[in-house]
C-alpha cells in the first residue's frame, strides 16, 4: 500500500542537525588567515561628524586596518531600497559607513579590522571622534511639521504620500459620503508602537574575497536578493559575487534585508584581500538592525443602528526611521488591502504618509502592515459591537462574507478565492466554550471581584504568498514575485530538489521532500532538497511574506509534473508503446490494461545510459519550472482569547487560547502547529510585553534582553489549536500560506480580551504593551484615580514597588513613552 505523504506528520530532516549542535550557522565558520571586523557607532541619535582620529586604533595590538566614511566614499554606494512606492518619494543616501552626518543612535562611523574579535572589539574605544549634535525628531506627529528635519539636505521629513480610494479605483463608494451618512460612527486613534524582531541568532556575515569569486556567507533570507544588491552597490559583476546563506537560525522578517554590515564585510575583505567576519552583539542587533511596526492609526468606522458597515476611513502616520530599507516603504501599503479584512464595506479610504525620524529604520517584521491592519479593524469591530450593545461575534457574522459568495471581490479590488469564515468561528466557539466564558464573565461583574474576566475575538484574513508579478509591478515592487525550482533525478533513482526560497526554521526541507515524494512515487527518505547557495540554487527570489509554499512549493510541483511527462515519452520508447497509452501512478510507468511496467528509477537509469532513447530526447529528466501566481492566497481564522486582569495590580493572566485556522490543504500538521505557535507568541508578545523605546535623545533603552521583554514558554499557556480546510483554488495544491496568521490575529484578540475585561469600569483603549502598570494606570484614569468599590484602586499592600514585582519590564512600566 502507498503512504501518501502529503497530510502526514513527518518529522522535520532538519531538526537532527540542528538539535545535535552539528549546526552551519554563520558565526561558527571560520577560514584559514580570518580577519575580525568591530564596528564603532555613533552615540548620538542626529549629529555632524567633524573629526575622526584612527590613530590610536591603527596602532592597538592585533589591529590590521580602520575604515572610516570618508575611507570608502567613493565605493561604498548607497544601501538600496526597492520599493519606491510613490515617483515623487523622498530618500537619503544612506551609506554603509557615515560619512558626516549621522541620522541614529547607532549608525556604522568606522570599523576595525584585527586578527581577534578580541582585538577588534578593544580598539573601538580608542577611535576619537567628534561630533556636533543636531536637534533630533523623535515622534510621528511632530515629525508631521517639519520643524526639526531628520535630514535636513530633504527639506521635510515626509517621504511619501499613497492614497487608495475606492470610489477612484472603482471597486466601492465614496468613503465621505458613507461617514456624512453615518448612523453611527466609531472614530479611533490605535498605536502600534515599535518591535524588534529579536530572532535567535544574531546577524553574522563572513567574507572570503581570495578565489575567482568573492563568496558570503551570511545570516539572511534573502541570498538571492543580497547578491543582486551587493554586486549593484558596489559595482561587482554579479557573477563574481557567491551568496550562501547557510543555517539561519530565524528571521521574522529581520532579516530580509541588504545590511550596512554586510555591505562592510564585503569592502573590508576587498580592502586587506584576507576573509573577513562581523558578528553583532545581542545589543547591536536590538539598537541597529530594522525594527518593525511602528504607526499612529485614524480610524473612522460608519455603520447603520442595525450593525451593518457602510464606510472605513484610515489615515496612517508610518515610521520609516532614519532611512529607507529594502522594503521598508512598502510595509504599511501591504497593509493598506488588509483594512477592510472579511467585511463587506461599500467604500473605503487608505491614505498613508511615510515619515522620517532619528531612529534605526523600520523593514518587514512578521506579517509587514497586515497585523497593522488587522489590529486596527478587529478592535473597530469590538468598539462598534460596545457602542451597540451587540455581541463582537453576532456583529461579525452580520458583516463577513459568506462562504456562498466566493469568490469575492473586496472593497481594495482583491479577488478571494475561496473561504469559510462561518465554520472556523464555530468551531472555535465550541472549542473555547464561549457561552460559558461569557456566563462566568457576567457572575464576576456582578459580584464586584477583583479579577475580572475579558473574552477577545479576532476573525481575520491575510493575503500572502507575496506575489504576483504584475500586482508588484502595480504597486512599483523592484522585483517580480515569482519563484524557481529544479527537480533532478539521480541515476539511482533519487532525487534532488534545488529550491529558490531560502529556509530559516520553516521545514522547507521537510515539507518539499513530502511533495516530490508524492508527485514522483519515490521514498521520501530518497529526497535531498537543497537551498540557500546562488551557486548550487542560481534563480530564486528567497523567503518573507509566507510565500515560500504556495509559490516556491508550487515551483517544485511544476518542476517534478515535467519529469513525469519527460519519464513518460522514455518509458513508451522502452515499452514501445504509444505516449497516451503510459499511465503513471505510484512511481511506477505502465501501459494501459498490461502489467508491463517500469519504475522512475529505472527509466532515470536507462535516460543516464542513453543506450535507447526516442530520436532527438535529450537524456536527461532534469526540470526547470519558474512558478508566478495569479492571485494572493488568503487564509483566515478565528482567534479567542479570555483573559483575566486584576483590577488591583494590573496584571494580566492569558487564561485561554483557542484558534481555528484555515490555510488550505495541509503538507505536514506539524510543521503548520508550530508555525501557528510561534506566531501566535510573538503577536501575544506585542500586545502584552514588547515596546521599543527611546529616551527624549534617541537612545534605545531597551537596548538589552534586561530591558526588552521577550516572553518565553513559562509566559505562555497552553493552545487550543484546530483547522478547517477550505483549499485555495488558485493552486493546484490548494495551499495557502501560515508562516504569519498567528503574529496576524493573536495581537487584537488579546488586546480585545483586556479591554472587554475592564469595559464595565470605563476603560476603552489601551496603548499596548498591556503591562501591568499600564493597564493599572489606564484602570486609575478610567476611575477618576479613586476607588468606586470594584477594586480599581491599588491599596497599600498590594502596591508595586519596581516593575519587576508585578513581571514587568522598564519598557512596560513606563506610564507615558515614546511608544510611536
Amino acid at each position: 500500500m502507498t503512504v501518501t505523504e502529503i497530510g502526514t506528520a513527518r518529522r522535520r530532516k532538519e531538526d537532527q542537525r540542528l538539535i545535535t549542535g552539528r549546526t552551519r550557522y554563520t558565526d561558527n565558520m571560520v577560514l584559514p588567515g580570518m580577519l575580525h571586523l568591530a564596528l564603532v557607532r555613533s552615540p548620538f541619535a542626529h549629529a555632524t561628524i567633524t573629526a575622526i582620529d584612527v590613530s590610536a586604533a591603527k596602532a592597538s595590538p592585533g589591529v590590521m586596518a580602520v575604515l572610516t566614511g570618508a575611507d570608502v566614499a567613493e565605493i561604498q554606494g548607497s544601501l538600496p531600497c526597492a520599493w519606491p512606492i510613490t515617483p515623487d518619494q523622498k530618500a537619503p543616501p544612506h551609506p554603509a559607513i557615515a560619512v558626516d552626518h549621522v541620522a541614529f543612535a547607532g549608525e556604522v562611523v568606522a570599523c576595525i579590522i584585527a586578527r581577534t574579535a578580541a582585538a577588534a572589539r578593544d580598539a573601538i574605544e580608542l577611535v576619537d571622534i567628534d561630533y556636533d549634535e543636531l536637534p533630533v525628531i523623535l515622534d510621528l506627529e511632530e515629525a508631521l511639521d517639519d520643524k526639526i528635519l531628520a535630514h535636513p539636505e530633504l527639506g521635510t521629513n515626509l517621504s511619501a504620500t499613497w492614497v487608495f480610494d475606492s470610489s477612484e479605483a472603482g471597486t466601492g463608494g465614496d468613503v465621505s459620503k458613507a461617514i456624512d451618512a453615518a448612523e453611527v460612527l466609531i472614530e479611533r486613534t490605535y498605536i502600534q508602537q515599535r518591535v524588534i524582531p529579536a530572532f535567535m541568532e544574531p546577524r553574522s556575515t563572513l567574507v572570503d574575497p581570495t578565489g575567482d569569486q568573492t563568496t558570503m556567507w551570511s545570516s539572511t533570507q534573502v541570498p538571492h536578493i543580497l547578491r543582486l544588491m551587493l554586486a549593484l552597490t558596489l559595482n561587482i559583476p554579479e557573477t563574481k559575487v557567491r551568496v550562501i546563506a547557510p543555517d539561519v537560525g530565524g528571521g521574522f522578517g529581520g532579516k530580509l534585508q541588504v545590511t550596512p554590515e554586510e555591505i562592510i564585510t564585503m569592502l573590508a575583505a576587498r580592502h586587506t584581500g584576507k576573509p573577513c567576519k562581523y558578528t553583532e552583539t545581542r545589543s547591536e542587533s536590538l539598537m541597529a538592525a530594522h525594527h518593525g511596526r511602528g504607526q499612529v492609526q485614524r480610524l473612522k468606522l460608519s455603520a447603520t443602528k442595525d450593525g451593518i458597515v457602510t464606510g472605513l476611513d484610515v489615515r496612517l502616520l508610518a515610521h520609516m526611521g532614519a532611512y529607507l530599507g529594502l522594503v521598508t516603504p512598502g510595509v504599511p501599503i501591504l497593509g493598506a488591502f488588509m483594512y477592510n479584512s472579511i467585511y463587506k464595506f461599500p467604500a473605503y479610504r487608505f491614505e498613508c504618509k511615510n515619515l522620517f525620524t532619528n531612529k534605526v529604520w523600520t523593514d518587514a517584521y512578521r506579517g509587514a502592515g497586515r497585523p497593522e491592519a488587522t489590529f486596527a479593524i478587529e478592535r473597530l469591530m469590538d468598539d462598534l459591537a460596545a457602542e451597540l450593545d451587540m455581541d463582537p461575534i453576532e456583529l461579525r457574522r452580520k458583516n463577513w462574507i459568506k462562504h456562498e459568495e466566493f469568490p469575492f471581490t473586496s472593497v481594495c479590488g482583491l479577488e478571494y478565492d475561496s473561504g469559510n469564515y462561518e465554520a472556523a468561528t464555530d468551531k472555535a466557539l465550541g472549542l473555547f466554550g464561549y457561552d460559558e466564558l461569557r456566563a462566568e464573565q457576567k457572575r464576576r461583574r456582578d459580584a464586584g471581584e477583583r479579577v475580572q474576566l475579558g473574552l477577545g475575538v479576532s476573525t481575520f484574513t491575510e493575503m500572502c504568498g507575496l506575489a504576483p508579478s504584475r500586482v508588484l509591478g502595480s504597486l512599483s515592487y523592484g522585483a517580480g514575485g515569482w519563484e524557481h525550482a529544479q527537480v533532478r533525478v539521480l541515476p539511482t533513482g533519487n532525487v534532488e530538489v534545488v529550491t529558490g526560497v531560502s529556509a530559516h526554521g520553516q521545514g522547507h526541507e521537510t515539507a518539499w521532500s513530502q511533495i516530490v515524494a508524492d508527485r514522483l512515487g519515490v521514498a521520501f527518505e530518497n529526497v535531498e532538497v537543497l537551498h540557500g547557495d546562488t551557486q548550487v540554487s542560481q534563480k530564486g527570489l528567497d523567503t518573507y511574506g509566507s510565500r515560500s509554499l504556495v509559490v516556491g512549493g508550487m515551483a517544485v510541483v511544476a518542476a517534478a509534473d515535467k519529469v513525469i511527462e519527460k519519464a513518460r515519452t522514455v518509458a513508451a520508447h522502452l515499452l514501445e508503446a504509444s505516449v497516451d497509452d503510459i499511465e503513471f501512478a505510484g512511481g511506477t510507468f505502465s501501459v494501459k490494461g498490461t502489467d508491463q511496467g517500469m519504475t522512475l528509477g529505472e527509466i532515470s537509469l536507462a535516460t543516464f545510459a542513453a543506450h535507447n532513447l526516442p530520436d532527438g530526447f535529450e537524456p536527461s529528466l532534469d526540470s526547470d519550472a519558474t512558478f508566478d501566481p495569479e492571485n494572493f492566497s488568503f487564509p483566515h481564522g478565528t482567534h479567542l482569547a479570555a483573559m483575566e486582569v486584576d483590577t488591583a495590580t494590573g496584571e494580566t493572566t492569558l487564561m485561554k487560547y483557542v484558534c481555528v485556522d484555515d490555510i488550505g490543504n495541509v503538507i505536514n500538521p506539524m510543521i503548520v502547529e508550530g508555525q501557528v505557535h510561534g506566531g501566535l507568541v510573538q503577536g501575544i508578545a506585542q500586545a502584552l510585553f514588547e515596546e521599543a523605546v527611546h529616551d527624549d535623545a534617541g537612545t534605545l533603552v531597551t537596548g538589552s534582553f534586561v530591558d526588552y521583554l521577550v516572553p518565553s514558554a513559562a509566559d505562555m499557556p497552553s493552545f487550543t489549536t484546530d483547522r478547517t480546510e477550505t483549499p485555495s483554488t488558485t493552486n493546484a495544491l490548494g495551499v495557502k500560506g501560515v508562516g504569519e496568521a498567528g503574529t496576524i490575529a493573536s495581537t487584537p484578540a488579546i488586546v480585545n480580551g483586556v479591554i472587554d475585561a475592564l469595559r464595565h469600569l470605563g476603560v476603552t483603549d489601551m496603548k499596548m504593551p498591556c503591562s501591568p502598570f499600564r493597564v493599572w494606570t489606564t484602570i486609575q484614569q478610567a476611575s477618576g484615580g479613586a476607588g468606586n468599590g470594584k477594586h480599581v484602586a491599588t491599596p497599600a499592600s498590594t502596591q508595586p514597588k519596581s516593575p519587576e514585582q508585578v513581571g514587568v519590564n522598564s519598557s512596560g512600566s513606563l506610564p507615558t513613552g515614546d511608544v510611536q
